[in-house]
């Protein structure tokens, strides 16, 4: 007999620094999950807050080496972007470890007040607002530099967005520009719909900025979509924003920074490989080669990160509730939640997470469809890219239960789908519990959010 243990250890590299197991059962950065689920039940989702400081300080730790590796000149800033996940337990703890914020909404704002009124955050924080901007979210950053936060950059969406900032900012505002990059070949569209384009941003810059006493050009925004990757598609448009950078630079002084957005990408398998040291090292080493050669200093540099800030933070855990045979070959598990209401990138992107049972790891295994309880057919999960684009899970034998784990799942989910709100075929959405350690690094939970009632729901439905 072949136990699921032994097929994860002979395909992988395993235990890991996140998951491990004792006494047949799944251990989460040295939590026991089976005691999580017997505490609060399922559907439920987790977030181990601890992960998101050990992302901050590790990428900190690469950009501070590569910038002494390579004797440059700028400084570095973490920044995160708040949409990747907006609950107030993120954003302390973000806050905590003394990170920086990037918006994409008016509504960001209210949460900075906030924050700021609980004094979580003071007017000199580093507030880099990205997006296209509607008159609420150019009003709202408006008031908030004329409040006295001096570190809030708008970052130009279109030419258009500086005219608002003249009519409503009163004191000197610093600007940033977003460059329009090329996507990458295998995009329907050719340039990215956010930004100005190459060949605007210098006459834009000298038309609107240079002689204006209000306003000084401080960041340049250079964004790729797909992220931080070895590739020469990144590596190609990373030094034309470079160059881009220096010929700016040039005739205009004030301008210090570039705002390397895109991310590094988190852990979606067991073997997943991503040399973090080696990329951090190239982005400075071009860089530098780049401004020596145009004589310019090299820039200050900000990322900002979402998805790889808080994704490895989150886990979905799940119980399967009943087996179906179907076609005589096709083995359905079927759970006690979602996959299309709680993970809708695995059905929005085909993005794939890690996919763990939470116990029974000394049963055989066998080849498996999970399915979601809605009614829609693409509410299901079948292939995994960490055993050869198939599902594995263990047996259920002689009335056993069987608790299964989505990991890295703490960006974006909870938004796409919509948390608070209506589930599909009005599934509620599960429970949320927060995981901290404590000072001698013992582990406690709590109880953010209870699974949604009928009552909730109907009321958002005009029944109430």
């Amino acid at each position: 007999m072949e136990k699921y243990v032994d097929l994860i250890k002979q395909t992988f590299d395993f235990p890991q620094s996140s998951f491990d197991v004792k006494n047949n059962q799944l251990s989460f950065h040295g939590i026991p999950l089976v005691n999580v689920v017997k505490k609060y039940g399922t559907p439920l989702r987790i977030t181990y807050l601890p992960k998101i400081a050990q992302q901050i300080q590790k990428a900190r730790t690469l950009f501070h080496n590569a910038i002494k590796k390579y004797s440059y000149d700028g400084t570095y800033t973490y920044c995160y972007c708040t949409k990747a996940s907006h609950f107030s337990f993120i954003l302390e703890e973000v806050l905590r470890i003394g990170a920086h914020i990037e918006t994409s909404s008016g509504f960001d704002i209210s949460i900075l007040r906030n924050l700021q009124k609980r004094g979580k955050i003071t007017p000199d924080i580093n507030i880099i607002c990205n997006g296209f901007k509607r008159p609420f979210y150019s009003q709202q950053i408006a008031d908030i530099i004329n409040e006295g936060f001096s570190n809030c950059i708008p970052v130009l969406d279109n030419m258009n967005e500086i005219e608002s900032y003249e009519k409503m900012i009163n004191t000197e505002c610093k600007l940033g520009i977003r460059i329009a990059a090329e996507e990458e070949p295998d995009f329907e569209f050719y340039t990215s719909r956010l930004g100005i384009r190459y060949s605007d941003i210098i006459p834009f810059y000298k038309e609107k900025i240079q002689k204006n006493p209000k306003f000084k050009l401080k960041l340049l925004h250079f964004f790729i979509n797909t992220g931080i990757k070895d590739t020469s598609y990144y590596w190609s448009e990373l030094n034309r924003s470079v160059h881009l950078y220096c010929e700016l630079k040039k005739i205009c002084p004030e301008l210090d920074s570039m705002d390397i957005g895109g991310g590094f990408p988190v852990s979606g398998s067991l073997d997943f490989s991503y040399d973090y040291e080696y990329i951090t090292e190239q982005i400075i080493e071009n860089i530098v080669r780049i401004c020596h050669e145009n004589r310019v200093p090299e820039p200050n540099l900000l990322t900002e990160f979402g998805n790889y800030t808080v994704g490895e933070s989150g886990a979905l855990l799940l119980t399967v509730t009943g087996q179906k045979l179907q076609n005589d070959k096709e083995l359905w598990y079927m759970i006690d939640g979602s996959i299309i209401n709680t993970l809708p990138d695995t059905w929005g992107l085909n993005k794939r997470f890690i996919l763990l049972p939470v116990n029974l790891w000394d049963n055989e295994y066998q080849k498996v469809n999970v399915g979601g309880l809605t009614c829609d057919s693409e509410d299901y999960y079948c292939s995994e890219t960490t055993t050869n684009n198939n599902v594995f899970l263990p047996k259920i034998q002689n009335g056993q239960s069987l608790h299964i784990g989505f990991f890295h799942t703490g960006a974006y989910q909870d938004a796409l789908s919509g948390f608070g709100g209506l589930q599909h075929c009005l599934i509620p959405a599960p429970k949320h519990v927060i995981i901290y350690r404590d000072k001698r690094g013992a582990f406690t939970t709590k109880l953010f959010s209870k699974e949604q009632v009928a009552d909730e729901m109907l009321e958002i439905l005009g029944y109430r």
